[in-house]
């Protein structure tokens, strides 16, 4: 299982992404017989979900913090014996076609942050997209204060750290590592956990779990929403299941579940030293009076996960909108993507969560199998309309989870006028409104232009949501938020790009570039 690659090695299938669906589509493809690289950012296989400590920090049970660590570790087993390259910390920035040969071209910069000496090009005749997604963030007053962190980056500190939201030192209360001998555990942070979606329940019980205090899980949405599709509630028994075992733990630490609520601000002078939350209607507006403050140390907050496309835009995938708003790729029944030779798996086609994702990945490996091989893949074998079952009903589910959990229009009341909505270069909500009011600005694009929120270093993944509600506030008719197009996916540097002459990029005028922008 190498770690590295000659430049410009070929192979018949290159994984972009490690996390589930990409490991088993990598270990898929190669007991089927291909040559398989699978490319990640990261030191380590298990994406988000299977994040675990590096071996310097002596876990002794990393399963501790994670459900079905069985899944993961025959996921590793099978690496292990397939003959896969893995390509730890290469981070892509593009994938072309090789204008000569018809190989995809897939450019990657290595590094802990992409700053590595030796740009990587790896090429196959078929690529697998498995980027996972990122989280939803919605700004609000106070949210740029030390120790608001995202709800999914809390379980990424602990899962891979060891340390909890609020707390300078690592947690030994999770099982995962021992405490100093005679050591009396200390009464863990207060961590508030806020937004929205089922990965609020995930990590509050983990947090909990691990030694924090959660004085609260604050849902701004009702989980009544998901009653009205019993069917596919029945046909998903595994889904409640799991949240009625998170609901188990938050009631064993005594943890207040508030829905149709929000924090709308942030206190503290330095750090955070509490939270106000507040009552929301059905469009997500602050209920006047309703506020209250809960003192804490720590607010992990997310309003759920969206898939990270950079790669698939880039090459002109066609986009369709998910129930909540965010842009999600269009796949076939095998997993493809509209660009012939582009396969997708797990969250880019949707946020459907580790179990759906294990099955598109197994899907898709059986797919190009079957196409490099020259012949359809074998739609009518028994493990192929099993896993096509599994994955309709779970996508199934995915959709009335993105329906419940979509945000609500009225979510910017929460701002004021001097709250910072682009981080990275620091523009403000009354910014943003100036420019509307008296600039003209009617889009998120011409904001940009006039304001600078998105060109910081994130690129508008954390504040590009935000931007375009607010461009369009007070209109009766919100206009969809257009799926971000870039050449190039992660910050490359410009002796990189001058090293790689001789490739070329989607051509703007190609059809499936004009479906992507379409959709």
């Amino acid at each position: 299982m190498p770690n590295s690659a000659t430049d410009d090695a070929e192979y018949d299938l290159a994984v972009i992404g490690a996390g589930v669906a990409g490991l088993t589509g990598a270990v898929t493809a190669a007991e089927l017989g291909l040559s398989v690289a699978l490319l990640d950012s990261s030191a380590q296989p298990g994406g988000q979900f299977y994040r675990h400590p590096a071996p310097a920090l002596g876990a002794t049970r990393p399963q501790a913090l994670h459900h079905d660590w069985s899944t993961f570790t025959a996921l590793r087993r099978r690496l292990a014996d397939s003959g896969v390259t893995l390509l730890a910390g290469h981070h892509v920035w593009t994938v072309v076609r090789a204008p000569t040969s018809g190989l995809w071209d897939v450019h990657a910069v290595t590094g802990a942050d992409g700053d590595g000496e030796c740009p990587v090009r790896v090429r196959a005749r078929a690529v697998l997209l498995a980027t996972g997604a990122y989280e939803r963030h919605l700004p609000f007053p106070g949210w740029t204060l030390p120790g608001v962190v995202g709800a999914g980056g809390a379980q990424a500190m602990l899962k891979s750290g060891l340390v909890l939201p609020g707390a300078g030192t690592s947690s030994a209360r999770a099982g995962v590592a021992a405490p100093p001998a005679g050591a009396k555990p200390a009464a863990g942070p207060r961590v508030v956990v806020a937004g929205s979606g089922p990965l609020l329940l995930a990590v509050a019980a983990s947090l909990a779990k691990a030694g924090a205090r959660v004085p609260a899980v604050v849902e701004a949405s009702s989980y009544l929403g998901y009653a009205r599709h019993p069917r596919t509630l029945a046909a998903n028994a595994h889904k409640a299941a799991e949240a009625a075992r998170h609901g188990a733990a938050l009631l064993r630490h005594g943890v207040r579940l508030r829905t149709r609520s929000a924090v709308t601000q942030v206190h503290g002078s330095d750090r955070v030293a509490a939270v106000t939350v507040s009552r929301l209607d059905r469009d997500w507006r602050p209920v006047r009076g309703s506020g209250r403050r809960i003192a804490c140390d720590a607010l992990a907050v997310g309003f759920g996960l969206v898939p990270q496309l950079e790669l698939a835009t880039g090459l002109g995938c066609a986009t369709r909108r998910a129930q909540d708003g965010s842009h999600v790729l269009v796949l076939d029944a095998q997993q493809q993507t509209s660009v012939p030779g582009i396969w997708a798996a797990g969250e880019t086609g949707g946020i459907g969560g580790a179990q759906l994702a294990h099955a598109e990945g197994e899907m898709a490996g059986i797919a190009i199998a079957a196409r490099l091989a020259g012949h359809r893949a074998p739609a009518g074998s028994g493990r192929v309309r099993a896993l096509r079952r599994r994955r309709d009903r779970m996508r199934a589910f995915a959709s009335v989870m993105a329906a419940v959990h979509a945000p609500g229009a009225g979510w910017s009341r929460w701002l004021d006028d001097t709250t910072d909505v682009c981080r990275c270069e620091e523009v403000s909500a009354g910014r943003i409104r100036e420019a509307v009011a008296d600039l003209g600005a009617r889009d998120a694009r011409t904001v940009k232009l006039l304001t600078r929120a998105g060109m910081g270093w994130c690129q508008g993944r954390i504040c590009g949501a935000a931007v375009a509600c607010l461009a369009a506030e007070g209109r009766e008719e919100r206009p969809p938020v257009p799926a971000e197009r870039r050449p190039l996916a992660v910050p490359v540097r410009l002796d990189v790009l001058a090293a790689r002459t001789g490739t070329t990029a989607p051509d703007p005028g190609d059809p499936q570039e004009n479906a992507a922008e379409n959709h």
